[in-house]
């Protein structure tokens, strides 16, 4: 790589600017406000030491899972059941005269 004129011209200084400095911290104080809230709302989402939201969704999708597996039990009853007495009543529609 070559030196030109104007990387030569160019002023080497060691400190970064005061301006830039600032920013960093402006943005250090930014990010961790951010690393704070996201705290707060982790500990609010899972729970600190409390059931926090996530637990209690779970327990509600486990009594809904034993919910849906009992209504389906019953409603293949019930379909079994009409299914049973709709064939009987085919069955024996000539011997009951049901037209």
């Amino acid at each position: 790589m070559t030196n030109t004129h104007e990387e030569a011209a160019l002023p080497l200084t060691l400190t970064p600017p005061v301006v830039v400095a600032v920013g960093a911290i402006d943005f250090q104080l930014r990010v961790l406000e951010k690393l704070g809230r996201l705290e707060a709302k982790m500990d609010m989402i899972v729970g600190n030491g409390q059931p926090g939201r996530m637990t209690l969704a779970e327990d509600r999708v486990v009594a809904l899972e034993k919910s849906d597996l009992r209504r389906t039990i019953y409603d293949r009853l019930i379909t079994a059941a009409i299914t049973f007495a709709i064939s009987g009543i085919i069955t024996w529609h000539d011997h009951i005269r049901i037209r």
